[in-house]
């Protein structure tokens, strides 16, 4: 379970800094329709994170069982592709953010402030579905696959991965329901801040974990 666990750790995080979710959550909060949108996003952002992870653990479970000794052939080459996948959306995701450092906020993240509460829902739940969100979740599947953990095991660590990869939207829309005034100038800050630094913080994320999971699949194949 430790191993597994210590498998999951990055990956939860990897979601957690994400700047896209984290970026909805400061405009939301920061909007005239914070009181009925924020909490479907989060309700909606934990439930997407749940079922990202669940559903790769049930496409893994289907996978032969690892041997119990020797490397897991099929569970390396499937990481060795995911994290290849994450290496290229990383770099594309960077060279995205070096061409509109100074456009500020484009397409739809513009209409964040106008989410009704359905809306919000929605946008929160599809955003674990991006390819990103995916390649995480199927990497998370794989790590629980290739330590045979129990199926309590298993459903404890999922829920420890939830908990990380939402803390940073589920901690700021509670602590601005419960001191909206406190925290109003650290999401601002936390908007300025991602506007100029997000896609870079998660660029490198992307590239940091892709070269993790890459190797950890070389590793297994030699």
């Amino acid at each position: 379970m430790w191993q597994a666990l210590g498998g999951l750790l990055p990956l939860a995080i990897a979601v957690a800094v994400s700047s896209v979710p984290i970026t909805v959550t400061t405009l939301i909060l920061l909007s005239p329709n914070r009181n009925r949108a924020a909490l479907p996003f989060l309700v909606g952002w934990v439930i997407g994170v749940a079922a990202v992870i669940v559903l790769s653990a049930l496409f893994a479970s289907a996978l032969p069982a690892p041997p119990r000794r020797g490397p897991d052939p099929v569970v390396a080459v499937l990481s060795m592709m995911v994290g290849a996948a994450l290496i290229v959306l990383g770099v594309i995701n960077l060279r995205r953010g070096s061409q509109s450092e100074s456009t500020g906020l484009s397409g739809w993240l513009s209409r964040v402030d106008s989410f009704g509460a359905l809306v919000s829902f929605a946008v929160a739940v599809l955003l674990n579905f991006r390819p990103k969100g995916l390649l995480l979740g199927i990497a998370a599947g794989l790590a629980l696959h290739a330590t045979s953990v129990e199926v309590g095991e298993a459903l404890l660590l999922i829920a420890i991965y939830t908990v990380i990869a939402t803390s940073t939207v589920v901690v700021p829309i509670v602590a601005s329901f419960v001191a909206p005034r406190q925290v109003e100038p650290k999401l601002i800050a936390a908007r300025d801040w991602m506007a100029h630094n997000g896609r870079l913080l998660t660029s490198l994320m992307m590239l940091t974990i892709g070269v993790v999971i890459l190797g950890y699949g070389i590793t297994q194949l030699s």
